[in-house]
């Protein structure tokens, strides 16, 4: 590397590469709503072959057909997300001085190709079957491709809040504890979310068809168990444990000295998204698993994690910037 090129890479902030970077954060939504739609109408397989769409960049009909348009549009807005990613990654590696913020830009980019291959291999993988897990091997990457979507979102919102003005000029010095909770409220939604992709790809999402209680005459506990009751039981044991979690988090921020204006309000923000959840869960049951509603959820328990994982990749600002910033 010449000294030109060095010259070039600086930590001060950035400001069209922090807009870049926040739009960048932004899509991941849009692509994760594609993806919950998709999947909620039982479109996954509206094309057998990846990455072309019946064979074309353009399939015929794809527009005029729910299922074909949704797939369709979940891989091109996935394309779209992958440029992005791409670009985020060669932008930061040519101008920014920090090498561990360099290094997240392209395991971003990593994790949008894996993505790529994952939901590929759902769809060529999905003939073949495992009667054993009465599934099919492609199910079984449309589990992990639900999981990854979650780690990427994560990723992106780490490399667009690293980019801003308040991060690269300010510490936010909170407490221990506050920053313990957020890390295990973070794996609990992470746990949370990868049991929800169990669900939804295991056909588990009515496998206990009444809410709040487990059985039409009022018992919390299901009166038969397979897999699938076994499953959609635990997410909701859950939501149980994790609504508590997010409540005490958001108390814990709320109260921290260090907390900035912007924490506050989204620790508010976060147990309006719990309260929301919960009422999409709940709905999902009682409209009988409609795309709607099973959409929005999947949407919100996005937004839900990114709210969580942002409050405590803020909070862990100080600590950081004393391990990779100097």
């Amino acid at each position: 590397m010449d000294s030109t090129s060095v010259d070039r890479r600086t930590s001060s902030h950035k400001p069209a590469l922090a807009i870049f970077a926040a739009l960048g954060s932004a899509w991941v939504f849009v692509l994760v709503s594609l993806g919950a739609f998709t999947t909620s109408i039982g479109a996954g397989m509206a094309f057998p072959d990846w990455p072309l769409s019946n064979g074309s960049l353009n399939p015929a009909g794809w527009l005029t057909n729910l299922s074909l348009f949704a797939e369709h549009s979940h891989r091109l807005s996935a394309g779209v997300m992958s440029t992005i990613t791409l670009i985020l990654a060669i932008w930061l590696w040519q101008t920014e001085a920090r090498p561990w913020l360099r290094r997240l830009g392209w395991f971003a980019f990593g994790l949008v190709i894996a993505q790529a291959v994952v939901g590929g291999l759902r769809v060529l993988l999905d003939p073949d079957a495992l009667p054993a897990l009465q599934t099919s091997v492609g199910r079984l990457f449309a589990m992990l491709h639900a999981c990854l979507a979650q780690l990427f979102v994560c990723t992106l919102i780490a490399t667009a809040v690293a980019c801003t003005r308040g991060w690269i000029e300010r510490t936010v010095p909170v407490g221990n504890l506050l920053r313990r909770v957020g890390r295990v409220c973070c794996a609990l939604l992470f746990v949370q979310l990868a049991i929800a992709a169990v669900v939804r790809h295991s056909f588990a999402g009515l496998a206990i068809p009444t809410f709040p209680y487990s059985t039409p005459d009022g018992h919390l506990l299901p009166a038969h168990w397979d897999f699938r009751v076994a499953i959609h039981f635990a997410h909701r044991v859950m939501a149980a444990i994790i609504a508590v979690a997010l409540i005490f988090f958001a108390f814990l921020v709320r109260r921290d000295r260090g907390s900035t204006i912007g924490m506050r309000a989204a620790a508010s923000t976060l147990v309006t998204l719990l309260v929301l959840q919960i009422y999409l869960g709940a709905q999902i049951i009682w409209t009988q698993r409609t795309a709607t509603m099973t959409t929005a959820h999947v949407l919100v328990g996005a937004l839900t994690l990114a709210t969580t994982f942002w409050l405590t990749w803020v909070a862990h600002r100080d600590i950081l910037a004393s391990r990779t910033d100097s």
